[in-house]
């Protein structure tokens, strides 16, 4: 019998996975009563957006830029006045987002294994990121897609974690609460745990997590 692979790698999505991308909620509500839900979640949505068409055009812009330029149109599309000085107060805030409540008691329980952040943010939203959260100590690397100007779900941006923390694919457990994300590691060849804490479908796109989880508090017992 072929001895099983160890995980040597955890390799952890931030936007939705370790960081909750509704706390800028509060900061929309400041600006804008009553419309802090949808704002918050047509904005995410166009972030996302955005960020795969400028892959698919060859039109990279940093996540940063992305992310103003889906707050304009969010805006735009709720009849919503945007003020410059609104802009500069509400952008900012996603590198102020607050980690789901579980996470800095998860990733103590997985010191064992090296760690490492992979992200569509540019290295300075995500280097802020992590540390107003509190949790530089916990990472050995915090990988941006900046160095590529390729988005997630390419595949070279998988393949750029392996080669910064010297290891294969095989060798890594890759997380992540967004499924399309969780679609392309395992295209790649990670082995991929799903944060499904909304018990959300999977997409068809016909790729399986190897583990489905409701948090990160579950992540030491999924990975033995």
């Amino acid at each position: 019998m072929a001895e099983a692979i160890k995980t040597r790698a955890l390799i952890f999505d931030a936007f939705g996975t370790l960081f909750d991308v509704r706390s800028i909620e509060a900061a929309c509500e400041s600006l804008f009563p009553g419309k802090s839900i949808e704002l918050s979640r047509v904005w995410r949505s166009k972030q996302l957006e955005y960020s795969w068409l400028r892959s698919l055009m060859g039109r990279y812009a940093d996540f940063e830029s992305i992310t103003a330029d889906a707050l304009r149109y969010s805006c735009r599309s709720m009849g919503l006045s945007l003020s410059d000085s609104n802009a500069t107060a509400l952008v900012p805030q996603f590198r102020r987002l607050a980690p789901f409540a579980e996470v800095p008691v998860a990733l103590r329980a997985l010191s064992g294994y090296k760690r490492a952040v992979l992200t569509n943010g540019s290295p300075a939203m995500i280097d802020a990121l992590v540390a107003n959260a509190g949790l530089s100590d916990q990472f050995d690397a915090l990988i941006s897609v900046d160095e590529l100007r390729i988005f997630k779900p390419s595949q070279v941006v998988y393949e750029l974690a392996t080669r910064k923390l010297g290891v294969v694919a095989s060798e890594v457990g890759f997380v992540s609460s967004n499924f399309w994300d969780i679609a392309g590691a395992t295209a790649f060849g990670f082995r991929t745990f799903w944060v499904n804490r909304a018990g959300a479908m999977e997409d068809e796109l016909g790729l399986h997590p190897h583990r489905v989880i409701s948090g990160l508090d579950q992540l030491a017992q999924a990975l033995k």
